[in-house]
């Protein structure tokens, strides 16, 4: 198999007066796994049924390799995809499941029963191809469906919502079995998700969507460090966001273009943070930093460094959950700061700082973020 380049031109969609997909533009490599990221409602789901023939778009273009699609119907693009339902057939087995395609075009019975194998085998289905899909877990079935979607050798495999169904634990399996098939078979997957974990897991790109637009496109580093917007730093797991202004900056001796600024956050004082892009005193920002980035302990640290940004409050509320503690820290002005702290080792047995404690919480300006220039 091999995979196709996709370019997505200017697409709009509206059901009626409602718009769903707003002037939408963006290319999606070939092999690529390319993550389409948003909440409930935002779109993805109506540009994954454009991309394979379920919906047709009120403007715009649509190109696989560089020939229009838009005019062929679902079973003549080189696509296939797989639904958060299974969509399998209960009466028919798992072999005759996965069947179905290339007996509806006619094929051997040696052809058909090799291809089957073949497709159960990168499944790790060997042993289950007799069985009816109410045999089967429902992990298991959704491997049913992505291996009935590849035996057409699609050039494009969509994935709707896949794992939505299945449990935490199943799903992190699944992520891993997902992963490890793309690598296999080296097409293109688009995979459509609200669940930021899992595009971070698995995903080569991903592109943040809300209320019908493109938000932000990059790797799940790019994404989760640089968000490019306040809804993608809210978005993309857990941070904490302040609106401030900057009073002064600083060029840095650095390899590369790099400044130094402070930033006036009402609810935290005066902020140190560098950022790559240029930035004036009078502009106002929104400024993030994960709550993972932030140290919190009993003791002042003993640092001279002039780029620690360091706060002292009371622990409002400490949340263990085995691997880690997370920690509300409240500030004198009542400001709340979200800190993770990991439990890497044994003696990290449980948390040594508890409620209505009083912590200093401390992090580098490397650590902190400039999300957006708001003027």
């Amino acid at each position: 198999m091999i995979g196709s380049n996709v370019v997505i031109g200017g697409i709009s969609k509206s059901f009626g007066d409602f718009e769903v997909l707003k002037n939408v533009s963006f290319e999606i490599n070939k092999g690529e796994f390319f993550s389409l990221l948003g909440p409930s409602g935002c779109g993805k789901t109506t540009l994954l049924r454009i991309i394979a023939g379920f919906e047709q778009p009120s403007d715009g273009t649509l190109t696989l390799d560089g020939d229009d699609v838009l005019s062929l119907p679902p079973n003549k693009r080189p696509t296939n995809t797989v639904f958060q339902n299974y969509a399998l057939f209960p009466h028919l087995s798992v072999f005759e499941n996965v069947a179905f395609s290339p007996r509806l075009k006619g094929e051997s019975s040696a052809i058909i029963k090799s291809k089957v194998e073949q497709y159960l085998s990168l499944v790790r289905l060997e042993g289950h191809a007799d069985k009816k899909p109410n045999q089967l877990s429902g992990g298991m079935k959704q491997r049913v469906a992505i291996a009935r979607a590849l035996i057409n050798e699609p050039r494009v495999l969509l994935l709707d919502e896949p794992l939505s169904a299945l449990d935490a634990k199943l799903r992190q399996h699944m992520l891993i079995e997902l992963d490890r098939i793309h690598d296999e078979i080296g097409i293109t997957f688009i995979y459509v998700t609200h669940d930021q974990q899992e595009a971070l897991s698995v995903s080569d790109r991903i592109a943040v969507m809300n209320q019908g637009n493109i938000l932000q496109i990059g790797t799940p580093h790019e994404i989760y460090e640089s968000p490019a917007s306040d809804f993608v730093a809210r978005f993309i797991g857990d941070t904490n966001l302040f609106d401030g202004t900057i009073t002064s900056v600083e060029k840095l001796k650095t390899e590369e273009t790099e400044y130094m600024a402070e930033v006036d956050i009402p609810e935290l004082g005066k902020i140190k943070v560098t950022d790559v892009d240029e930035i004036h005193p009078g502009q106002k920002v929104s400024f993030t930093v994960r709550p993972e980035k932030i140290v919190i302990t009993k003791e002042k640290p003993a640092t001279k460094r002039d780029d620690i940004n360091l706060l002292q409050g009371i622990v409002d509320e400490p949340i263990y959950s085995g691997f880690q503690t997370k920690f509300y820290v409240q500030l004198p002005n009542k400001t709340l700061v979200r800190v993770m702290k990991q439990h890497a080792n044994y003696s990290d047995e449980g948390p040594d700082i508890r409620w209505k404690d009083s912590v200093y919480i401390s992090w580098s300006a490397l650590d902190g973020y400039i999300v957006e220039v708001k003027s």
